[in-house]
């Protein structure tokens, strides 16, 4: 679903703000996790940490076999991995760039408990251009098979999450919204629902959401090839969105927030 941002972003940006100074999460870091797999272990890995400016990890790989080398970022707080649990609303997006002569996948990570450095991925692949989210707690979904979009190495997108917990209940989960701003063109997955989770896991970890001690960045994941492949995530943002505005956001503006394209 396509939609306009111009009219109703000025006063999602208003309830943003007024969250941001009181009850946001001191989200002021990021922490890198590097070879999270580590098929190639004798691939050059290079990174830079400037968050919330930009977050680069380029690995070249020998071309030593195996199926791919993972590495990942999580938000901070004072260089401390923040844990999100489910009661936790927030809305987070980057402009992301995933450049370079190899082949992968990179994009924005929501990853539950019992994966904290693989699962959950709001994933964009450059071998065939898929953008999709799956894995984890995510409910599923994809860019490419329901709105016909897809991703071409090089490109710039901004790229952006918008979870609500709502009652955390059968009647009430919690929901996710996923965007994607591409060509100059905004998509918008749409609220979608939690489904329950695992009874016997909570507690402590909970249901009908993204489950306590969640974890919220980005990641790549570098397949095997002698090339390099470089990605950027760059003028992130991080919010708590008020519950006035969370009707607005989830329309899909919230993480639209920020938004800056690279020319």
């Amino acid at each position: 679903m396509k939609f306009s941002t111009r009219v109703l972003l000025v006063f999602v940006c208003a309830g943003i703000v007024a969250a941001c100074g009181t009850n946001a999460a001191a989200i002021d870091s990021a922490v890198i996790n590097a070879r999270v797999f580590n098929d190639d272990p004798g691939s050059t890995l290079s990174t830079t940490n400037s968050y919330p400016a930009l977050v680069e990890i380029s690995d070249t790989r020998t071309g030593g076999g195996g199926f791919a080398n993972l590495h990942n970022f999580h938000l901070a707080d004072a260089g401390v991995e923040h844990v999100f649990n489910n009661g936790d609303s927030f809305a987070f997006s980057a402009d992301l760039t995933i450049s370079g002569g190899g082949d992968g996948e990179a994009g924005l990570q929501i990853a539950p408990w019992y994966s904290q450095n693989v699962d959950g991925r709001f994933n964009f692949r450059t071998t065939d251009g898929e953008i999709a989210v799956f894995g984890g707690r995510l409910p599923f979904y994809s860019f490419t098979g329901s709105q016909g979009i897809s991703y071409t190495k090089g490109d710039t997108v901004r790229v952006g999450v918008l979870y609500n917990p709502k009652s955390l209940s059968p009647a009430d989960p919690a929901t996710i919204v996923y965007n994607v701003t591409l060509g100059g063109n905004d998509y918008t997955s749409g609220q979608l629902a939690f489904d329950e989770g695992n009874p016997a896991e909570d507690p402590p970890y909970g249901l009908w959401g993204i489950l306590n001690d969640a974890r919220v960045g980005g990641y790549v994941q570098v397949f095997s090839s002698s090339n390099n492949l470089t990605t950027q995530w760059e003028n992130m943002s991080f919010a708590v969105p008020e519950p006035s505005s969370m009707f607005l956001a989830g329309l899909g503006l919230v993480s639209m927030l920020g938004l800056r394209r690279k020319n």
